[in-house]
């Protein structure tokens, strides 16, 4: 990890809630999606969200 102040350490901490939230809302769409094509859609964006909180903490963690 690089040499980062407060404020942007807090903002990765915000955009990891963030895209964790995004997984969660995006995952309960999908479960309660009737369309085969509408329930694809949000698990492939729930699991890019989960792919970004993934990388930031990595990023953090390095």
């Amino acid at each position: 990890m690089q040499n980062l102040n407060r404020s942007e350490l807090e903002y990765l901490r915000k955009i990891i809630i963030i895209a964790e939230t995004l997984y969660n809302k995006y995952t309960n769409y999908a479960e309660y999606s009737v369309d085969p094509q509408i329930k694809q859609i949000f698990n492939k964006a729930a699991e890019e969200q989960l792919i970004n909180k993934q990388k930031l903490v990595n990023f953090l963690n390095d």
